[in-house]
């Protein structure tokens, strides 16, 4: 009797931890601009949409993979990570020494950095134009490339959700939101 005591009380325990890293992942999904979790999905239709498939590990860093399909007919593989500073790095499995910054979710409105800082025509400049609690948007300029500077692309995110594109549906670690 005595045994099934301490083994119930194991499994309370057990599950009471567990518990609370579930609650700890939902917490950080919540508190991140771009949640990474297998399954994670931003769908505009049938033909366009981009979901997490996997994980991989590049130069030992653990990257999410993330699959779009465009247009029904065009699709291609990123690998992402948000790093120890915040930042959402971009990785490449055959080139692990090559990276790119995506966003610094910490920086603030104003604040600048560079894709590569190799100043070549794929290096961006990118600003913060928008900062809230909430929401983050950023200005990716290519100032070395000579035919597409001075015309940036804004990219927006939305803390929780991810991109702030019109998705009909995004699902993030199994809860889905429908527009």
């Amino acid at each position: 009797m005595i045994r099934n005591k301490k083994s119930f009380g194991y499994i309370l325990v057990s599950l009471f931890i567990l518990s609370c890293q579930a609650n700890k992942d939902q917490h950080s999904a919540a508190d991140s601009f771009l949640p990474m979790q297998i399954g994670n999905l931003w769908y505009m239709n049938a033909q366009s949409y981009t979901e997490i498939k996997d994980t991989v590990r590049i130069d030992n860093k653990l990257f999410y993979q993330f699959y779009s399909l465009v247009g029904g007919d065009a699709g291609s593989t990123m690998y992402l990570r948000i790093d120890e500073h915040d930042k959402l790095i971009e990785g490449y499995p055959d080139s692990p020494l090559e990276t790119y910054t995506r966003a610094d979710f910490s920086a603030k409105k104003g604040d600048k950095f560079f894709t590569t800082g190799k100043k070549d025509e794929n290096d961006n400049e990118v600003t913060v134009v928008q900062k809230s609690d909430d929401e983050i948007t950023f200005s990716f300029d290519p100032i070395f490339h000579p035919n597409l500077k001075g015309h940036p692309t804004l990219v927006k995110y939305i803390k929780g959700k991810g991109w702030a594109d019109q998705y009909q549906k995004i699902k993030i670690n199994g809860v889905v939101y429908q527009n």
